[in-house]
């Protein structure tokens, strides 16, 4: 990174104990065709002693209604009372004591402690560093903020325990426009990066550009609960270590590579996707939602304009919501990313999966299939259903180019290879 002046805000320290925490897989199952359970879970210096600090804890009111419906619908692999937390899901910040930071050219800005602060001003060659102990929660409100970079975050979370990302009424800008350059042995590679938890919320607009990675990752988990979001991206426009969980929003996604990306190659646990609400408009070249060991989908909406994969992960559970998708391979795919069973379940929501021509399929997994409820339309001029294990319709309302179906018209590729493999007759 280059070499800039560093303006460095400290405030008193209050430890905040995160109390959200991701449990592993429930069994519950229903319907007629049970699957499998999957393995998932889961310089100038100005000091100031004025910043605020805001407690955290679980949240069990908003999810309890999306744990319900999924419990009632078919499966859900996650706790998902103990995603989100109060903090997380509160739009606006208690500025009472908050810290006012106006960004300038070519100075860093670097946060050092527990609290939360107002963003403001335009400026070029400018990062905002969060370098806090490990029990800090930093909240950073962005309150008519234009960051353009050549090489660097707009926004770099080094350290702390969990950061939010508050926008409030109006549009603000994060943009980086050339390579990233690496922090040591860090390899910087968004508009937003995190090493820590990452919550965006709010109530305002949060435009994001990378010109040449990705717009927002996070080694840990990001979660977004509120806001307007324009991303912009070479890469992948959301990437998390851990997971990336979505209750409220709106997100308008442009992606060199995938939509929504999260892996964890060390723990076959993690790397999943969760939406209990929001919505996703999404434009991918490569896959429009991947999660490694699992995507649930209790709720909101999604549409997926462009993609080569629409839904891609180790297991897929879809038990609401309104998903609209087109895709030139497979729509939704099940395939072995990680340990675990591989299958697709589908126990609500209203789908609308469209292929383009070719070895494509609209529901392709490696393992087991099963639709057990919820309105689905097929448009596949090749194979509507794929699957290597076993394959059953036990419910729902499925219409497969324009004619309702009742019993699954399921083609076998034999030996399973990732949904782009031969495959065997056609069966009735």
């Amino acid at each position: 990174m280059k070499t800039k002046k560093v303006k460095t805000l400290s405030a008193a320290t209050m430890a905040v104990l995160l109390s959200a925490a991701i449990a592993g897989c429930s069994q519950a199952q229903s319907g007629g065709g049970n699957a499998a359970a999957a393995q998932a879970a889961s310089t100038q210096a100005v000091s100031t002693q004025s910043a605020g600090t805001q407690s955290e804890s679980t949240s069990t009111t908003n999810t309890t209604a999306a744990s319900g419906a999924a419990s009632a619908a078919g499966t859900t692999k996650l706790d998902t009372s103990t995603l989100f937390s109060d903090r997380d899901l509160e739009q606006t910040a208690d500025l009472t004591a908050a810290t006012q930071v106006k960004l300038e050219n070519g100075k860093d800005v670097t946060i050092d402690a527990d609290g939360v602060y107002v963003l403001s001003g335009d400026a070029t060659d400018a990062t905002v560093i969060v370098e806090a102990p490990d029990d800090a929660k930093v909240q950073l409100v962005l309150d008519g903020v234009s960051i353009t970079n050549a090489d660097a975050p707009a926004i770099y979370v080094k350290a702390a325990d969990k950061v939010f990302i508050t926008s409030t009424d109006g549009t603000n800008h994060l943009e980086v426009t050339g390579t990233y350059v690496a922090d040591g042995e860090t390899n910087l590679d968004a508009a937003i990066f995190s090493r820590s938890d990452l919550t965006l919320n709010g109530t305002g607009t949060l435009d994001i550009v990378s010109k040449e990675g990705n717009g927002i990752s996070s080694k840990d988990d990001l979660k977004v609960t509120g806001g307007v979001y324009n991303v912009q991206s070479a890469a992948d426009a959301l990437e998390a270590n851990d997971a990336i969980l979505i209750s409220g929003g709106t997100m308008t996604i442009d992606a060199g590579k995938d939509a929504l990306h999260s892996e964890n190659a060390d723990d076959a646990t993690l790397g999943y996707i969760y939406m209990q609400g929001g919505t996703l408009n999404i434009t991918a070249a490569d896959d429009g939602v991947q999660g490694t060991s699992l995507v649930q989908i209790d709720g909101g909406t999604i549409d997926i304009t462009k993609s080569e994969e629409g839904i891609e992960a180790n297991y897929i559970v879809i038990n609401d919501g309104q998903i609209s998708l087109y895709a030139n391979d497979d729509g939704i795919n099940a395939a072995q990313k990680a340990s675990g069973d591989v299958a697709i379940e589908v126990n609500g929501g209203t789908l609308d999966v469209t292929v383009g021509s070719g070895d494509t399929d609209a529901f392709d997994s490696n393992g087991d299939l099963y639709v057990n409820g919820g309105t689905i339309k097929v448009t596949a001029p090749t194979s509507s259903f794929d699957a290597d294990g076993t394959a059953q319709l036990n419910g729902g309302d499925v219409t497969v180019n324009g004619e309702k179906i009742t019993e699954m018209p399921v083609s076998r590729m034999g030996g399973g290879g990732g949904g782009r493999g031969g495959r065997g007759g056609m069966r009735r």
